[in-house]
């Protein structure tokens, strides 16, 4: 490969390319296929994201963009995309965020929490087995509830 181009930065430290790439015009013949012109690159995003922070021209956060953060028991995830999907499809404006990362409900709680959202919608063993969500209010000084899964809408819209 003769390198074509390269973005560096020296904001970032020694991880300094942000994009690069060039012609593979001898790969492909390489792997026992025909000559063939071809060209790649690749970016790294989460570099961008954070030169683009470095550089102080991320912009500020104007709306909120989650109106429900759904937190997942462990082993729960195909019943948590699911009921997501679901409300999505009743709901069609709401902004619900599902958590994909594992990790405890107090962890969750915390990134549901910086997430903005209203509501925290707890999905856990009990509640699966039951049908049931824990619903958490996250700005407002309500009481904690638990509703039936086919019932979650009422208090959505």
């Amino acid at each position: 490969m003769i390198l074509f181009f390269e973005w560096v930065t020296d904001k970032l430290g020694s991880q300094g390319t942000v994009c690069a790439g060039g012609r593979y015009d001898g790969l492909i013949a390489q792997l026992g296929g025909k000559p063939t012109s071809a060209i790649g690159f690749a970016m790294g995003i989460e570099r961008l994201v954070l030169l683009l922070d470095t550089l102080n021209v991320v912009p500020v956060k104007v709306a909120q963009v989650v109106d429900v953060y759904l937190l997942v028991g462990a082993g729960l995830e195909s019943e948590a995309f699911v009921l997501a999907e679901d409300l999505r499809s009743k709901l069609p404006t709401l902004r619900l965020q599902m958590h994909c990362g594992g990790g405890s409900f107090k962890s969750q709680m915390k990134k549901a929490d910086k997430s903005g959202a209203e509501l925290a919608l707890i999905l856990g063993e009990d509640e699966a087995r039951d049908g049931m969500l824990t619903v958490k209010y996250l700005r407002t000084e309500q009481a904690q509830q638990t509703i039936n899964q086919n019932e979650i809408t009422q208090i959505l819209v």
